[in-house]
């Protein structure tokens, strides 16, 4: 999962045989607090963008319950669901991940390795994102 300016804030480790929907709540719950304006640091995203792998009422509401906004592509609609100028955001991501050849492919039986090495991965964005800023 990404911000709107492609900087990971959480990352999930799971089977290939895992559904996606599977992992929305936790991998939202997972996101750490969002800090930078003064006072109370942010707790949650505003709004959740997904394609139509998380279609699901249930979670809709439950993300709504969060105080969520979810924008999830409905299953069995036409292309162009309106997510792809914000998709290539994760897109980008995760091509930037997979730069790194043990995480293009997984060398590593033991999950916690595989982690370790998916932290350090996106350790490596968000320092190439903030060598690169212009407010720093």
């Amino acid at each position: 999962m990404t911000d709107a300016n492609g900087i990971p804030l959480a990352v999930r480790l799971t089977g290939a045989n895992r559904h996606d929907i599977t992992q929305l709540l936790p991998l939202v719950s997972d996101i750490p607090e969002i800090a930078g304006k003064v006072g109370r640091p942010l707790r949650r995203p505003a709004s959740v963008l997904g394609d139509r792998a998380y279609d699901s009422e249930p979670h809709r509401q439950q993300l709504r319950r969060k105080g969520i906004q979810p924008i999830l592509a409905k299953r069995r609609s036409d292309n162009g669901s309106g997510l792809g100028i914000y998709r290539w955001v994760v897109e980008r991501s995760l091509s930037w991940l997979h730069q790194n050849r043990r995480l293009r492919i997984r060398y590593e039986r033991r999950g916690d390795i595989h982690n370790a090495f998916m932290i350090i991965g996106c350790i490596k964005i968000c320092w190439n994102h903030l060598a690169n800023c212009s407010f720093c």
